[in-house]
């Protein structure tokens, strides 16, 4: 797919379809306005019949035009002008992407709009274009005997006669990064659990080091033995499969220099252990490796960029299954950092995972900390199935880290950290219970892994609701969704300037 700056008119452009942007109860731009004359006012009379309104992400296809090269011209709706963020931007061209995506070999053309008067800038919505048309044109279709979505072959941004092309290129190439490594974190969530285990993980890990110039690292069980990681290695001992650590490093600054660690539970599938789930309870969980995933996706990207940053990515990979070998309810686990540990629930696995990889990361000299798991059903039931859950011990941490999702489109809710939910996890035999309550559940699985991060800047994300989609959506595929590659690696583009 090559997305590429024309200076064509949209009159004598030449693709499979021409994408227009507008926004609800404002005139016709210029550019548009003189498209429309072309087609004898088709688009006014559209409007004036309100068969196109122009709402957020509502759509209109004029079909078999002769008057311009392009036959097909689809309308979409870009909302108020007042009300036009970056997320409604993205979830306009997702739902034209996912629109027009449908044949093999199709070549589209994107009229760059005219949003000087919102909070998008005309080279935001290029990047923004890019990612979406990269991110909306691939669908599940991993496993399917025929494709239901396809890549466009050729994406044409016209509009451009007045612009500084050379700064435009750059948005377009970031948004193509971007879109393509969420895509890398959806294919490997989509991939189901036969494909996707810690070994072949890891190897995907390693491929992604040499395609990009990442170092790369990666932990067998005896390793994780030596390391003492003795939390991790109690969920891997009810598998066959053996866990692994794989770590990537991007070192785009001096040695000296802060270092980013980014931390992803990698359960790659969750059968609960011997807190067996019920059916239902296990039909997503190929998707408990997410925030693994989206490690993977960020890491790509930050080294595909180039960033001038130092970035760690460590991805703790175990699958929780049942065996004669399964840790027990009752058992007392030593982690990393010596604290001993209370199991009561074995399908609170994901803490335990990362407690260990969290301890790695900062006695390996991370200066700032984000973890990401799809770590409980009950941050899903607090803030819904799209919002991420975010838990801090530093205030100033978090807040750039929220600013960051704010920027990116994604949404994300800080979550209250209080001393009276640690008094959950006290227990009677070990330093922790790995449970609390069933109240506030999200919030004692995230001061749980406090104990982990020797008070080190630290933002947990729990993406338990957005990693995953339960249905398809006009503007979003089922599965995989990627949610906060975008984020991580604005953190990272932040990171170089700030410390």
């Amino acid at each position: 797919m090559a997305i590429q700056l024309t200076n064509e008119s949209i009159s004598s452009v030449s693709a499979d379809w021409l994408v227009i942007g507008l926004l609800e109860s404002e005139p016709l731009p210029d550019t548009v306005a003189r498209l429309d004359e072309t087609l004898g006012g088709l688009i006014t009379r559209l409007r004036e019949s309100e068969d196109f309104t122009g709402k957020l992400a509502s759509t209109s296809s004029l079909l078999g035009l002769t008057e311009i090269k392009t036959q097909r011209i689809i309308l979409v709706g870009l909302g108020s002008a007042t009300e036009l963020s970056a997320a409604a931007f993205e979830k306009a061209m997702l739902t034209t992407a996912r629109a027009i995506s449908n044949k093999e070999n199709t070549r589209i053309a994107v009229l760059l709009p005219e949003v000087e008067n919102t909070s998008i800038t005309p080279k935001h919505s290029a990047e923004l274009i890019s990612s979406s048309m990269v991110v909306g044109a691939v669908g599940q279709d991993l496993y399917r005997k025929e494709a239901a979505r396809f890549p466009f072959q050729d994406i044409l941004l016209t509009g451009t006669e007045s612009i500084d092309q050379t700064a435009y290129q750059k948005a377009i190439e970031l948004g193509t990064v971007l879109g393509e490594s969420i895509n890398l974190a959806r294919e490997m969530v989509n991939r189901h659990a036969g494909d996707i285990f810690p070994i072949s993980f890891a190897d995907r890990t390693k491929e992604i080091a040499y395609a990009y110039g990442l170092e790369s690292e990666i932990l067998d069980e005896n390793q994780l033995k030596q390391e003492k990681m003795g939390s991790m290695l109690a969920v891997a001992q009810g598998s066959d499969q053996p866990p692994r650590l794989a770590i990537l490093k991007h070192q785009g600054a001096d040695p000296s220099a802060p270092t980013l660690a980014l931390v992803g539970k990698g359960v790659t599938f969750d059968s609960g252990g011997l807190s067996l789930k019920p059916s239902d309870g296990m039909k997503t969980m190929k998707c408990d490796m997410g925030g693994a995933a989206a490690v993977l996706g960020a890491m790509a990207a930050i080294a595909r960029l180039n960033l001038p940053v130092n970035v760690v990515g460590y991805m703790g990979l175990v699958e929780n299954m049942v065996n004669g070998s399964s840790y027990k309810l009752g058992d007392v686990l030593t982690a990393r950092n010596g604290k001993t540990i209370e199991v009561l629930n074995t399908d609170a696995e994901g803490r335990l995972v990362l407690a260990d990889v969290l301890t790695l990361a900062v006695d390996r000299g991370a200066t700032k900390v984000i973890d990401l798991a799809t770590l409980t059903g009950a941050c899903v039931v607090a803030l819904g199935e799209e919002v991420t859950g975010l838990f801090s011990n530093d205030e100033d941490w978090s807040k750039t880290v929220q600013n960051a999702a704010k920027t990116t489109g994604e949404d994300v809710w800080e979550m209250p950290m209080l001393p009276q939910f640690a008094e959950q996890l006290k227990s009677d035999v070990a330093d922790l219970k790995n449970v609390g309550t069933r109240w506030g559940g999200a919030i004692t699985a995230a001061k749980f892994l406090e104990n982990f991060v020797n008070k080190t800047p630290w933002v947990h994300l729990d993406i338990a609701g957005p990693a995953f989609a339960s249905a398809n959506l006009p503007h979003r595929e089922g599965g995989g969704t990627g949610c906060m590659v975008k984020t991580l690696v604005e953190v990272a583009n932040q990171f170089k300037s700030s410390n």
